[in-house]
């Protein structure tokens, strides 16, 4: 078979493209590398199997030969990135899924939409089902975001219902491990690179506020088993870790871990910052048989050795 990874020199896309290539796939990777890192795919060149684009899917997309997957995880996704680039982020969740979307439609091929937890706002339902409808400021600083990916599943739902598109869409929770660039903004590697540096841990707000943390091997496994399992066209499934632990509680963990004498600075709180963010995951159990292994603390052990040996 042969799928197409948008967003293939990204943190997740990378190490997708890995698992399709140990299942036997041929890969089509499509990067124009404005956050993704070259180095995170040079290792594959050498691989017959895989084949890279560079190439903005802002721009109308053409493949030769068949696709049989369309896999679109191209998007800035950590807040410095959404927030320097906006329009671009908006282009690439509306202009770029239209593409990808009108490719799949030509080739018949199944489409897989990387959406986010963001769709949910600053929930109020707590944990987040697949069925609540978010709480989200349209014009807030995170919109940008927000709202891209909410009208990304709604492109691709109107391409389910008007043409029969087998769509299947991935609210993707905070995901961590090795390749995350250290200043992306996002809080496990800002706190892994600081505490390695003995710098204090920035905290916005009183550190109550909560996420949920999934080990890129356990959500690599839940975007592959999306995307090959049969009979589910149409469907909406959460991906992330249940375990729930408040940011102060990460930061002090991650100072455990890395043997650091840094201190925790309080800073104020950033504008639309959810209070709680935490999946119900039941879905992806019934579905696809699929349920996060690795432990907060054994990821941020592995997270930790790979910044450590940069």
């Amino acid at each position: 078979m042969r799928v197409l990874i948008t967003g293939v020199a990204g943190f997740i896309g990378s190490h997708l493209c890995e698992r399709f290539l140990r299942e036997g796939f041929q890969v089509i990777g499509m990067d124009n590398f404005l956050t993704g890192l070259p180095d995170n795919i040079a290792h594959l060149f050498g691989d017959r199997a895989f084949h890279f684009v560079h190439y903005n899917v802002v721009n109308y997309i053409y493949i030769e030969g068949p696709v049989d997957l369309v896999v679109h995880l191209a998007c800035p996704a950590s807040p410095i990135d959404y927030m320097n680039h906006p329009i671009h982020t908006m282009k690439v969740d509306s202009l770029g899924t239209l593409h990808t979307l009108g490719l799949a439609k030509l080739k018949r091929a199944r489409y897989i939409l990387a959406s986010s937890s963001e769709v949910y706002g600053s929930p109020q339902v707590h944990p987040q089902t697949e069925e609540y409808w978010g709480h989200v400021n349209p014009v807030g600083p995170r919109s940008v975001y927000d709202e891209a990916k909410r009208f990304s599943e709604a492109l691709c739902m109107a391409y389910h219902r008007e043409h029969g598109l087998d769509v299947r869409i991935a609210r993707i929770f905070n995901t961590y491990g090795p390749r995350m660039r250290k200043r992306d903004g996002r809080v496990i590697p800002t706190f892994i690179d600081r505490a390695l540096r003995g710098k204090p841990l920035p905290i916005h707000g009183d550190g109550s506020q909560t996420r949920s943390f999934c080990y890129i091997e356990d959500l690599v496994e839940g975007l592959f088993r999306l995307s090959v399992a049969e009979g589910l066209s149409g469907q909406v499934v959460n991906l992330g870790n249940p375990e729930e632990v408040t940011i102060r509680e990460l930061a002090i963990k991650i100072i455990k871990v890395t043997r650091s004498t840094s201190e925790l600075e309080f800073l104020p709180p950033r504008p639309d910052d959810p209070p709680r963010r935490c999946p119900d995951v039941s879905k992806a159990r019934k579905l696809l048989q699929w349920f996060p292994r690795i432990p907060l603390e054994e990821g941020l052990e592995k997270t930790v050795k790979w910044f450590a040996g940069l």
